[in-house]
């Protein structure tokens, strides 16, 4: 793949204005309160760093990797965690921030498993969804874009550790 195969399907001023929409509604839900965000590496990097730098209340941020995809284009459908939390989120309030909701797989058994260390508040807010592709029901709290089923790279998302560079969210021209 190389540049020239590439068409943009949200520009880097779209997804700026949005998160900046996305910080003022989660600093809104949140005022008065110490909110933790939970980054889920390595795609949400990019969006996680840019709306920490919107939100206009207190927060805490640590990461958790997790993978379902390696280095394939789809969803093996099986989770593993290859790096936990540094801290205890036992009530506290919390906000997964992911990069892509796709068959709902990963997020939803990160959800799951956060749930059950007794947060006061769990919450998701995602850069992209993709309805179309869900194998099973999982809604996040706050959505930047919904998108159709392709596969997308740049802005932290990657093929095979490729173009997560790119300002743009990008697909392969056909």
């Amino acid at each position: 793949m190389t540049e020239e195969n590439l068409e943009i399907m949200l520009a880097a001023e779209d997804i700026e204005r949005r998160i900046c929409e996305l910080a003022d509604a989660i600093s809104e839900d949140y005022k008065g309160k110490q909110l933790l965000l939970i980054g889920v590496l390595k795609g949400a990097v990019i969006f996680l760093s840019d709306l920490i730098r919107h939100i206009k209340i207190p927060v805490e941020i640590d990461f958790m990797a997790v993978s379902s995809y390696g280095a394939d284009t789809t969803s093996s459908g099986v989770v593993r965690i290859q790096k936990d939390l540094e801290q205890s989120i036992t009530g506290k309030d919390v906000l997964i921030v992911e990069d892509i909701v796709d068959t709902g797989l990963t997020l939803s058994y990160l959800y799951d498993n956060l749930a059950n260390r007794s947060p006061q508040t769990l919450k998701v807010v995602t850069l992209l969804d993709k309805p179309d592709r869900r194998k099973v029901e999982f809604n996040p709290d706050y959505c930047g874009f919904e998108i159709p089923d392709r596969f997308v790279i740049g802005y932290g998302l990657d093929f095979n550790e490729n173009y997560r560079y790119l300002p743009d969210i990008c697909v392969l021209k056909q």
